[in-house]
């Protein structure tokens, strides 16, 4: 099964400095049929203005991942964590038993990103985070492993969840597959740039796509394409 949710559907609020779209319900945006998708809780889709931001506030018990489209996003915490995370890198902040964060948009120019956030599969662990960088070279026309708690994936940045973020990028006229460990994991995925189709489901630039139920899905790009999946196990 893949549903596509297509961009212009998507809940959302424009507060001026921010102009949020949400994938799932969100702050005064409720869909009961979009609570979650497995263990994803939020995937938002963010465009803050220049010179504006989040100003510090608390979390717990969540893996909140930061995926930069355009444009950077500069974080910092209690835990004495600063740091930049530009355009096709990602940051993550393992908020455990609570952490107190901003963040900015420092540059003179609009930053977009992607804000997911997904359900630990254990507490009471002490807050992290941490960014990395994540070269669109090396993901071109595969997948590359971004941020991860399945054992064996070394290379990406560490979440305490049974679930992948995975990015790729597909020029126009090839494809990409991604293979799921089992049927019964839950994927979502969305095109941060281009349009492709996703087992034959057409999407357009910022459209979700909601899968279950998929041992394989092929990406086909009919314009170059940026992709960002989650792989993520049933919640309990």
């Amino acid at each position: 099964m893949i549903e596509r949710r297509s961009f212009d559907g998507l809940g959302g609020a424009n507060h001026g400095w921010l102009n949020a779209k949400h994938h799932f319900s969100f702050a005064e945006y409720h869909d009961p049929n979009r609570v979650n998708w497995g263990a994803l809780r939020v995937w938002n889709d963010d465009t803050i203005a220049s010179q504006t931001g989040f100003p510090p506030h608390p979390h717990a018990n969540m893996e909140i991942i930061t995926y930069v489209r355009e444009g950077a996003i500069t974080h910092q915490d209690n835990l004495g964590n600063k740091g930049r995370t530009v355009a096709g890198d990602v940051q993550v902040m393992s908020a455990g038993t609570g952490i107190r964060h901003s963040e900015y948009n420092l540059e003179s120019t609009a930053t977009q990103i992607f804000q997911i956030w997904i359900m630990p599969d254990r507490q009471g662990h002490q807050p992290s985070w941490g960014t990395k960088p994540f070269p669109k070279g090396d993901r071109s026309g595969k997948f590359m492993t971004l941020a991860s708690g399945v054992e064996g994936d070394t290379d990406a940045l560490p979440i305490r969840a049974n679930a992948r973020v995975l990015g790729a990028t597909v020029k126009a006229g090839e494809s990409v597959e991604y293979a799921f460990s089992s049927p019964e994991r839950y994927g979502y995925l969305v095109l941060a740039k281009g349009s492709a189709t996703v087992n034959g489901v057409a999407l357009s630039q910022r459209d979700g796509a909601a899968i279950h139920g998929e041992s394989n899905i092929h990406i086909a790009a009919s314009e170059d394409a940026e992709i960002v999946l989650v792989d993520t196990a049933e919640w309990n």
